[in-house]
């Protein structure tokens, strides 16, 4: 099957490739999620003072903060596919490394490892995914291609808790690593992906002039900045506080909390799959508002909640938000990125994401440790009314049609 095999898919002619990489995805988020119910309880059970917690989830950023745009260069000049393929294999040494965490700075170092793998992953992804969709149909096939990742997510939050409850939190790395290794695989023997071609290939550069040529456009610093804040939260709560203010102020087990988490998944798989519809017919400012909003009022209802039923609905909310401003954030870079410096763009793009998911973790466990646990969900609802000013100043570009 070669990638000049054309599928008619949402209106227009996708190259079969697509459902190649969606399979990809599907894999890794579900293993990149069978942790995610228990990390932080992991993190707080190998350091009791809760100090290092937050850099636990943190290390995950902070490696990719130095790899992002040298990858997203690097990927214009070789191609994507050199950068997917070394991504998925240090994906599949970070669970192995994490399994054997006697010590809480193991554990930080096999995340560090695994963020790089995710970054290189990511990155490359996001860029080839710029450059096979066609432009009238990218809203509508990143957002069901993010769908199915979170699928993948929404599978592997409740298997990894119920793993986690009759085997050891380690022993659940090692289901991880299998669905990193499948990944892998699948994108190392692909023609189809080798045969992919971008058509900056050789010619881009790492230029301190293009990066601060992107930086100064305005549009491209305001998306950039709305992905920041987005992952203050994201990271500093939904991966971080939240499981340990289920666990500890409201005693939730271990199970219940795998529900809410993957009912916050649940809610982003289910609208994944019409927001870049929406966003390609009445823009994406309006869908990102609308996404932002109800990301605020979700976080709210968290500090308001105090049983199951409604702290699921408030995970359902928060997912409904997080789909709104996740696919369609990252329509809108594609968008406004020059086709000749993508890589670059993307690559700025992510590492204001790192930033975010490095500070958000270890800022929102300071507020919690040092306040009261429910002022995280207020700072988190701050950061979702700073992202709905940020993007209402945003020129947003006519989409082609």
């Amino acid at each position: 099957m070669g990638f000049n095999l054309q599928v008619k898919l949402f209106g227009s002619d996708v190259p079969s490739v697509y459902f190649k990489l969606l399979f990809i995805g599907f894999s890794i988020m579900m293993g990149m999620s069978l942790s995610s119910s228990f990390l932080p309880l992991l993190a707080n059970d190998l350091d009791p003072s809760g100090v290092l917690v937050g850099l636990v989830v943190s290390a995950w950023f902070f490696s990719r903060l130095f790899i992002e745009l040298p990858a997203g260069v690097i990927s214009d000049r070789v191609g994507r596919r050199r950068l997917l393929v070394l991504g998925l294999a240090l994906s599949f040494f970070g669970p192995i490394v994490c399994s054997q965490a006697s010590h809480i700075y193991v554990l930080i170092f096999g995340r560090a490892v695994w963020g790089i793998g995710t970054a290189l992953y990511f990155m490359s992804n996001m860029a080839l995914m710029m450059d096979i969709l066609p432009s009238m149909a990218r809203g509508k096939a990143m957002g069901v291609f993010q769908g199915f990742e979170f699928v993948g997510s929404f599978i592997g939050a409740p298997i990894g808790a119920v793993l986690a409850t009759y085997i050891s939190y380690a022993d659940v790395f090692y289901f991880t690593a299998f669905f990193m290794l499948v990944s892998f695989a699948i994108a190392y023997m692909s023609k189809d992906i080798r045969s992919i071609k971008n058509e900056s290939k050789g010619k881009t550069r790492l230029s301190l002039g293009d990066i601060v040529s992107n930086l100064r456009d305005r549009n491209i610093l305001l998306v950039c900045l709305c992905n920041l804040f987005r992952m203050f939260s994201r990271q500093g709560i939904y991966q971080t506080t939240l499981q340990l203010y289920l666990n500890q102020v409201l005693g939730f087990s271990l199970s219940d909390i795998g529900w809410v988490i993957s009912m916050r998944v649940a809610g982003m798989v289910l609208f994944l799959f019409i927001v870049g519809s929406l966003s390609d017919k009445y823009g994406r400012k309006p869908v990102l508002i609308v996404g932002y909003v109800i990301s605020g009022l979700a976080l709210f209802a968290f500090s308001l909640a105090d049983n199951l039923f409604l702290l699921l609905l408030c995970g359902l909310l928060a997912g409904i938000g997080d789909a709104f401003g996740m696919s369609t954030l990252l329509a809108l870079l594609t968008d406004i990125a020059p086709s000749s410096s993508r890589g670059v763009v993307v690559g700025l793009y992510r590492t204001f994401m790192d930033i975010g998911g490095f500070l958000g973790p270890i800022l929102f466990m300071l507020v919690f440790s040092s306040y009261s646990p429910s002022t995280t969900f207020y700072l988190g609802a701050l950061f979702m009314l700073i992202d709905i000013l940020l993007v209402a100043r945003v020129k947003e570009p006519l989409i082609e049609v």
